[in-house]
């Protein structure tokens, strides 16, 4: 039986009109999860599925961590992706926006706190007390001028690390306590009595909260974060850069 051209031509519009309020990636999207989901169980929660600036490469977000898939998730790459014409690396710039951190929102008054110079720049640092490369950075910053330092206190690396964080945090001048034992090794003095210690615990959830895994974490007052100590020279870049763009 012969279909009545009107109702061909709703069909057809309705049909067009689908494919317009689905776009591609839509469809792209569940593919990527279904078989990813089914042939790499043991593979993470999927946050987030993007198109790159590459057709047909999509980026599959875990968490702070990049991926990368064909439409179909029939592969996964994982690498970094640079612009050869701008030499930009392309996943370094999405996991610095993905881990910046909102300086603002930082609860500075749970922090240890030290000024130099003026002061006017600013720098946080999540630091162990028990972690080599936070003391030799200690050292290092003790060269930078017009800096203010706040040290969360945040220890991972053991029960010694809680216990040295708790004596220093209660000392009755632990910056001193700290300096003192970061740069010149003197152990702080055991905390007695009743000492209101929820600062640390604050500090572990808020390190948790955003992903600090290891330290020295240094977050700068634009919101750029970066895992691990800088060299001196580079460090002053960051300051300024920084400065500038806060």
């Amino acid at each position: 039986m012969a279909i009545p051209l009107a109702s061909l031509r709703r069909s057809l519009l309705a049909a067009l009109c689908a494919a317009v309020l689905i776009p591609a990636a839509t469809a792209d999207d569940a593919a990527i999860r279904k078989n990813i989901g089914e042939r790499l169980p043991q593979f993470p929660k999927i946050d987030e599925i993007r198109k790159t600036p590459i057709a047909g490469l999509y980026e599959v977000r875990v968490g702070t961590e990049l991926f990368y898939s064909d439409e179909q998730g029939n592969h996964l790459i994982e690498g970094q992706m640079i612009d050869t014409k701008t030499r930009a690396n392309l996943t370094e710039e999405r996991i610095a926006k993905l881990t910046a951190i909102d300086f603002a929102s930082l609860p500075l008054k749970d922090a240890l706190v030290w000024k130099q110079g003026t002061g006017e720049r600013k720098l946080v640092v999540f630091a162990d007390p028990n972690c080599g490369y936070c003391k030799k950075f200690e050292r290092d910053l003790q060269q930078v001028k017009d800096v203010t330092v706040y040290t969360f206190l945040y220890p991972i690396l053991g029960p010694d690390s809680t216990e040295k964080s708790r004596d220093i945090w209660c000392a009755k001048d632990n910056m001193q306590a700290w300096r003192g034992w970061m740069i010149e090794g003197t152990p702080p003095q055991r905390a007695i009595g009743q000492c209101d210690t929820s600062a640390l615990t604050r500090n572990v959830g808020l390190g948790r909260k955003h992903r600090v895994t290891g330290t020295p974490a240094l977050v700068f007052e634009d919101g750029k974060r970066v895992p691990g100590a800088l060299p001196a020279e580079q460090l002053e870049k960051q300051l300024a850069a920084s400065r500038k763009a806060g």
